[in-house]
């Protein structure tokens, strides 16, 4: 008895662990088709995330039904009000700068400069709660910044336009400072309502916002002449890079919990580098491995909470 409850033990484990892979590569391409739908088309930043979100509406509503629950809290208006606003930040507002800094910068940097969102979240709670961080804290984010700043100036060095660099890492960087933000207020609402039902909510919000400002202010005649490459890397980023990896991780979460989840999580900027370099031929040199390594390590040093779903933006 005890080694068949063992063996389905490993079995779950196993599990979790090929959804948590899963999760990390889909993630990870995320940055690789938007460069490859600007490389197949004349297409603007929101233009191509109006698709993505259109596609992806769908399914998160599906997702939205697979967590529905008839023992699940109903939702209240400061329900809907904090939903709306982690939409706005952590979907919407991320995306949008996260899509427009690509134009400028390679999916690896990209990457580099996503994963730092951690720093950002200790040093927001640190002022929040008027705390300095500690040696330790400010050891990592010594080391995390040391490696950014190596990855920044390989990237400098090889475009030769030091201008779209630093124009490109900026738009990312108000990313992932507004992806700390969503993480931040993630807190308290993952636990009233579960991480997948938000996961769900918020996408389906920040879809009819991403649509809402396209049908408002984007070029709706230029869809009729965008190439079907562009469709399909819209469809292929909803699919495999936005809903399907969030549910990948919630089902990781479910067999892993969260911090081993999150550990396996960390294998999105190597993964993202790599396809960079296979897909897109971005270089790849000693000192960008060199500042990736370095990123990881202080962010890993760091410990950051894994109590949620985080969404890819």
């Amino acid at each position: 008895m005890i080694s068949l409850l063992r063996g389905r033990f490993a079995l779950h484990s196993a599990d979790g662990r090929l959804y948590a892979v899963l999760a990390a590569c889909g993630f990870s391409l995320k940055a690789v088709f938007v460069k490859l739908a600007y490389a197949a088309g004349p297409v603007d930043a929101l233009t191509l995330l109006a698709l993505r979100m259109g596609f992806a509406l769908p399914i998160f509503l599906w997702l939205l039904h697979k967590s529905a629950n008839v023992s699940a809290p109903r939702l209240t208006r400061v329900d809907m009000g904090h939903v709306l606003l982690l939409a706005f930040l952590g979907y919407y507002l991320s995306s949008l700068f996260d899509f427009q800094g690509l134009v400028y910068i390679t999916a690896g940097l990209e990457r580099l400069i996503l994963y730092v969102y951690p720093t950002l979240v200790l040093l927001m709670q640190a002022w929040m709660n008027k705390r300095r961080p500690d040696a330790k804290v400010a050891w990592a984010l010594a080391i995390c910044y040391l490696g950014l700043a190596i990855a920044f100036g390989h990237d400098i060095q090889q475009s030769g336009h030091g201008a779209n660099v630093l124009t490109g890492a900026a738009w990312v960087f108000a990313s992932a400072v507004t992806y700390a933000l969503y993480y931040l207020g993630t807190g308290a609402v993952v636990t009233r309502l579960g991480s997948t039902r938000l996961a769900g909510l918020a996408g389906s919000a920040s879809c009819v916002l991403v649509i809402a400002h396209f049908l408002l202010l984007g070029r709706i005649e230029v869809l009729s002449t965008l190439p079907l490459a562009v469709w399909t890397y819209a469809l292929l980023m909803a699919l495999i890079s936005t809903v399907l990896p969030i549910w990948w991780l919630s089902m990781a979460i479910q067999r892993l919990g969260a911090e081993r989840a999150a550990t396996v999580g960390t294998l999105g900027p190597v993964l993202t580098i790599f396809a960079a370099w296979l897909l897109l031929a971005e270089p790849l040199s000693v000192l960008q491995l060199v500042g990736l390594g370095l990123v990881m390590l202080g962010v890993l040093r760091l410990k950051p909470p894994a109590s949620t779903v985080k969404p890819e933006v």
